[in-house]
Formats: C-alpha cells, structure tokens, sequence
C-alpha cells in the first residue's frame, strides 16, 4: 500500500470515498525489455467495488474454486468476490475508541494485507494506530473477528504471509519483517535489514516465499530484494530489482524468477525479468488506477486496483498469462 503523504496524512472525505492527494511522485520509466517474457491477454474486469463506501482494493488471496479474499483499506472490511463477480463482505472492523487518527504516517485505521492458510483459515492486519487493536486478525466462522497476534502501535503491518507455521508480517514504517506463531502469541523482529528501510514514507511493502527466500518490496526505494533464508533465519538482502519507485505487491510469473509487479504510483502493471529488466504491461489505457496488488495462479494473473491516486474505479481484474 505505497501512498505518497501531503501534509503528513491521508485525509479521508466523511464517507472515506476520496483520498486528498495534491501530489505524487511519478514512477521512473520502466526501461524497454528486448526479451521475450510473459504477455498478457484477456484482461477483464471481474468485480468492481464501492468506492464512495471506501472499498480501496488493497489486497489479495486467492481461494479453492476460484473466489478471492481481498482487503478494503479505509473501509476497514475484508471482502469475499465470488467467481460471478459478488462481493459479500466478511469482516468490517471496528473504529478504535475516539475514531482513530494515530495510525503510522496514513493517520486512519485500514486493513491491509490478507492471507489463507492451508486449513482455508482466512488472516488479515489492522493497523490502527492502537495497541490491543494493531495486529494479525482472523475471520471467525462465527462472524466476529479474532486478534491471533498483537503488533506493537506504532508498525504498520502490510503484507502478510503464511510460511509454514508462522507469520511473516512487512512493516512498512518500521522498514521490518515481524513473524509470530500460526496459532497465535508473542511476535519478533525477523529482519530489520537496511534494504526494508523507508526513505520518507513507506520502506518494505510486498512479500513472497520463492525458492527458499523471502522477496520482499520496497515503495520509496523502488526495489525488489530478496532475502535468503536459512533454517529459519533471515540472511543478507539482495537487491534484485531497481526503477519500481511506489512498487506495492508483486508475484511470480512461474518463469523463474520473472516477476509482475503492481506500481501503485503509476498505476502500472510491470513484468521485471530475471535480469532487471522492466516492462509495462498494463497501465491506465488497460483500466489500471492505482493498481495495488497481484496473485497469480497457473494462467490467470489477479490484479487489484484501489483508484486511491487516480480514477474511481477500485476494482478486480482477471488476466490470462501468456509465457
């Protein structure tokens, strides 16, 4: 969720549908490809949200038989789409008490990242600003929310990820990587490496678990780094991308380390080769507003758009990959 701060905040419109930004900072040009990489082809619209109602897409998880889960920033809600395109809402959580305002740099209260465990488990993160509310969250089957781990106030938990049977949690203010137990408990400090760091606003942003490391994004830096891990343990960062300035998620294509990754910014879709190189592939003449995340599965690429820079139109996109 890379947004650029003017005046120090994200100032929300009473029904949280617009977001007051004077400026952005544009995202470097993506440098001209002359390999042969991953295209893509049929790109639709699958579901789009309400965003006078704060339904900023922000997140995705993908689910057996083709629903998705995807978390709604200033709606503070985790959402449901359907593969006919429905949305059910699962989760709206609460204001804290006196309505918030301390949350890390964006001042509001959002939900952030989602994730699904292998027992179908639907997690999510709220940062509130707040202890007690700050942290990893479930999706009840009795309808409720549950806190499974509690983050200190001042992060801002982003990208969440379930390894095996433990969290990975970005801190996109702290310039971290938290992880805490699958059943719940006490979270730690798994990486604070310099490459993580925000240079004015946000650092470490998007995460993934590839061939036995943890990429992880980073939004001022405009950076892709990888970041080995051994028996557990966090190695040195590699900066394995450059030019993705308000890089938010990515994901890879299954080519390697090829990768597609969401430039929120720009409102861009980029595939980044293994060698650095970048490509856009999808950009605003495609739909793209503020494009915040992506999962990709086999063929098919999820994209979200949270039309939180430009546009209005937060939605769901389905697109076919061609390798």
């Amino acid at each position: 969720m890379p947004l650029r701060r003017t005046a120090g905040l994200w100032r929300y419109a009473a029904t949280f549908g617009l977001v007051a930004m004077l400026t952005t900072t544009p995202a470097a040009s993506a440098a001209p490809s002359h390999h042969h990489g991953t295209r893509l082809g049929n790109v639709r619209v699958l579901a789009h949200f309400d965003r006078a109602a704060g339904q900023a897409a922000e997140s995705i998880a993908l689910e057996p038989g083709g629903s998705v889960v995807v978390g709604m920033i200033p709606a503070r809600q985790v959402v449901r789409v359907t593969r006919d395109g429905s949305v059910q809402v699962l989760v709206t959580m609460p204001l804290p008490p006196g309505g918030g305002g301390t949350t890390p740099e964006v001042g509001i209260p959002v939900v952030t990242g989602v994730a699904r465990s292998a027992t179908g488990a639907v997690y999510f993160l709220y940062p509130s600003g707040q202890g007690g509310l700050t942290g990893i969250w479930q999706v009840h089957r009795s309808g409720e929310p549950r806190l499974v781990v509690p983050l200190p106030a001042d992060t801002f938990p982003n990208a969440l990820v379930v390894d095996g049977d433990r969290f990975l949690v970005t801190d996109s203010t702290g310039g971290r990587i938290w992880q805490a137990p699958l059943h719940g408990g006490e979270a730690s400090v798994w990486s604070a490496d310099p490459a993580l760091a925000p240079v004015g606003f946000f650092g470490v942003n998007g995460m993934k678990i590839h061939d036995g490391a943890v990429w992880a994004s980073n939004s001022d830096r405009g950076t892709i780094v990888r970041i080995p891990i051994d028996r557990g343990r966090p190695g040195r960062a590699e900066v394995r991308a450059t030019g993705l300035e308000g890089v938010d998620d990515f994901d890879f294509t299954g080519r390697g380390t090829e990768i597609l990754a969401a430039v929120n910014q720009a409102g861009e879709l980029v595939r980044v080769g293994a060698d650095g190189t970048r490509e856009t592939l999808l950009d605003a003449d495609d739909g793209m507003q503020g494009t915040t995340a992506v999962v990709v599965r086999g063929n098919r690429a999820y994209i979200t758009n949270g039309a939180n820079l430009a546009g209005n139109d937060s939605n769901l996109m389905l697109a076919e990959l061609r390798r």
